[in-house]
């Protein structure tokens, strides 16, 4: 591995594995947020849990049919970032009530955001493996002050998701019109929602907060979508690695960067 490949893998490891969307929200607005975030009622995280099933089944449908048809690679962060501005300004400004509605808008916007980034670092978005890794990222968001969503860290996660991720890519490849109903892509939104919605419900805890309203409604939008563009960058850097050196190579040293031992 090069020397620039490694500080790339480097760079990757310290997202991926330390990155921490409550950090972000105490950074954006102090201890109230990030008390806030970590406080979650059981009523709230099963609305979000809702809302992220929702948000990540619009995700699938996009990811199936149409992340191939955007044409050549573009840095679009900042038009993604004005986007989900706006998404979480209506939403501070209505309230949690929004949230079934405004959070699968959001989820489509940081799609195409990701899908972005995958095209800058090489993959090819027709190729249904490929789009389904983009999906793959709303899995990645959490760590252990965040209900363990990351336990084992992001190898475990690839792991864990490996089966049904192939499968599901498997299906849409054979099938011309693939159905979002169909059990191998329940599955696998299921399987992303249970830790996307740990972030969602830290997310609309934060919204929900008296002190946000619109503005801030907005703010905490542009910090959940730097949280995944930035796993995006960390995802498909490891992502292209595997493609140069084989996927045994970069895990071995992923994880010994990570200070973990390899399975």
């Amino acid at each position: 591995m090069t020397e620039a490949d490694r500080a790339a893998l480097q760079a990757a490891v310290e997202i991926l594995e330390r990155e921490s969307f409550a950090e972000r929200l105490t950074t954006l607005a102090g201890r109230q947020i990030g008390f806030a975030g970590r406080m979650i009622p059981t009523a709230l995280q099963e609305i979000a849990a809702s809302a992220a099933r929702r948000g990540l089944a619009s995700a699938l449908r996009v990811a199936i049919s149409s992340l191939d048809r955007a044409g050549p690679a573009h840095d679009k962060a900042r038009l993604h970032l004005r986007l989900a501005a706006a998404s979480g300004a209506i939403g501070g400004a209505i309230g949690l009530a929004s949230l079934p509605i405004e959070l699968p808008v959001s989820t489509v916007i940081m799609l195409r955001s990701i899908a972005d980034i995958a095209r800058r670092e090489g993959e090819d978005l027709a190729d249904p493996e490929a789009a389904l890794a983009c999906l793959q990222v709303f899995a990645l968001g959490g760590h252990a002050e965040e209900g363990n969503i990351l336990e084992g860290g992001y190898l475990a996660i690839r792991g864990v998701l490996a089966k049904t991720v192939s499968d599901a890519a498997r299906y849409v490849a054979a099938t011309a019109v693939a159905d979002e109903t169909a059990p191998v892509l329940v599955r696998l939104v299921a399987l992303l929602s249970t830790r996307f919605g740990v972030i969602v419900s830290q997310k609309a805890a934060a919204q929900a907060a008296p002190i946000i309203g619109a503005f801030g409604g907005a703010a905490v939008n542009v910090a959940f979508t730097r949280h995944f563009q930035s796993l995006a960058r960390g995802h498909f850097t490891v992502r292209r690695l595997e493609r140069a050196y084989g996927r045994e190579i970069v895990y071995r040293e992923y994880a010994r960067m990570a200070g973990r031992a390899t399975a």
